[in-house]
């Protein structure tokens, strides 16, 4: 039986270079027996409108074509419901993609992937800040990292991995550590200067960065990773090993596993898989099990 797809698209991707692989992409998809709906909002507003609709009518699976960015605008609409989603990476960063087992640099090979509709159970999380809510499936980023994030998103270049390393040199420049306040589920509280907080879902943000590196979608637990005040020079001969996820034997991070928490800050905006959610304080609290993703 042909798959119905609903094919999510963000022009936008990659400042709309990854338009010219839509039409392999859908080709693709559509030689392998799918039938396709394509779904392209005029705003992110408009998009998200338009995959719940297309949620509401139970197609076989909704895909996401475009970056993390995209993917969680896919999770809004499909969580708590039985329609999978599919990704076919085309973003900047595609973390999210990667870290769930999906070719993150292959679309042709993602998209034979979700023609095979075989599909995991994996948790999601909400996040509450400032008057918004939303879910997300990656990473929560909330200091150093999320102005970093800030930064990147207004850069139009250079694309991929070098953004994220010409915004973090800026913004090192200025940056000064922030009080925090943690609050996590089992009452513990912890009051300290630190450079950022991340609450991951998954292992990744920032194009590879493996700041939340044994993170597990599907483990019922988020990853909070702290990094406490240390100076700029230690910062910057720290910060490559968060490629390889090594940092986690630096002296200042500290790792607790948590199915809530809550980061309390003067200041900061919390970022949830790269797209800007609202300020601090925020609350984080696992939905496990919350979406079936096609892997």
């Amino acid at each position: 039986m042909s798959p119905q797809l609903a094919l999510l698209v963000n022009p936008a991707a990659r400042g709309g270079r990854t338009l010219r692989l839509l039409e392999p992409v859908a080709r693709r998809l559509r030689a392998g027996g799918a039938e396709l709906s394509v779904i392209v909002g005029d705003d992110a507003t408009d998009a998200l409108e338009r995959a719940c609709t297309a949620v509401a009518e139970r197609p076989d699976a909704l895909v996401a074509f475009g970056g993390d960015g995209l993917v969680h605008l896919a999770v809004q609409a499909v969580a708590g419901t039985d329609v999978p989603l599919g990704i076919i990476p085309a973003g900047t960063g595609n973390d999210i993609a990667r870290a769930l087992g999906v070719p993150a640099r292959d679309p042709i090979a993602a998209a034979r992937a979700v023609l095979r509709m075989k599909s995991r159970l994996v948790d999601a999380a909400r996040i509450r800040a400032g008057q918004t809510e939303e879910l997300f499936a990656g990473v929560v980023c909330c200091g150093f990292d999320s102005r970093v994030n800030e930064r990147a998103n207004r850069l139009a270049w250079p694309p991929g991995r070098a953004r994220y390393l010409v915004a973090t040199a800026r913004e090192l420049r200025s940056f000064r550590p922030i009080p925090y306040r943690v609050t996590f589920d089992d009452g513990e509280v912890v009051e300290r200067e630190v450079m950022l907080v991340a609450v991951g879902n998954t292992c990744s943000y920032g194009a590879g960065m493996r700041v939340c590196p044994d993170a597990r979608p599907d483990d019922g637990l988020l990853d909070v990773v702290m990094l406490e005040a240390v100076s700029k020079a230690e910062f910057v001969r720290m910060f490559p090993s968060v490629y390889r996820g090594a940092h986690l034997g630096h002296r200042a991070v500290s790792v607790r596993r948590a199915r809530s928490v809550r980061v309390e800050a003067q200041d900061v905006y919390a970022y949830a898989d790269g797209e800007r959610v609202g300020p601090a304080p925020m609350e984080c609290e696992v939905r496990p099990g919350a979406l079936r993703v096609i892997v």
